[in-house]
């Protein structure tokens, strides 16, 4: 278990806070919701709040997510916001924005979230292993466990002549 990160639902965000001195304080969590405000007010829509590092004493590095290209300007306006807000230097404040293509996002399924987080957070891809597709339960419309090839007595070997 891992001591130094946490998962926080904030709205439509899903933001992974990293403190690398422990568990993320609850500080921490009143300037993830400063920050995701302020993400939600002056950046598109499409913009998600994806990673919070805490780099050292009360510095902060921020990750955000989005298809929009023209995020990226208002970045610096934000930086200097969110520390005035935070009672911070404006260089204690790093936004890094990432921009993803709308294709990148249909390969993912509309996952949009979950493809953020692997490509800024570093997180791995969803996979299953063989083991799960053994376990997995049929439904009735699956029929990937039916023989290619009828059964010897069955109903096609009665209907011939």
């Amino acid at each position: 278990m891992e001591f130094d990160s946490d998962w926080l639902t904030l709205g439509r965000h899903r933001v992974c806070l990293r403190s690398p001195r422990g568990f993320p304080t609850e500080g921490m969590r009143t300037a993830v919701d400063v920050i995701r405000i302020a993400i939600e007010n002056n950046m598109s829509a499409r913009a998600r709040l994806v990673d919070v590092a805490v780099r050292e004493e009360k510095a902060y590095d921020i990750s955000v997510g989005t298809t929009f290209a023209e995020d990226r300007l208002c970045a610096p306006q934000l930086e200097a916001a969110i520390a005035t807000v935070l009672g911070l230097l404006p260089s204690q404040v790093r936004i890094f924005v990432t921009v993803v293509t709308q294709e990148e996002v249909d390969l993912h399924f509309g996952v949009y979230e979950r493809m953020l987080a692997e490509k800024i957070s570093g997180l791995p891809p969803i996979r299953r292993t063989a083991q799960e597709d053994v376990d997995r339960p049929r439904g009735l419309s699956d029929t990937s466990h039916l023989a290619a090839e009828p059964k010897p007595g069955g109903l096609a070997a009665r209907a011939q002549p």
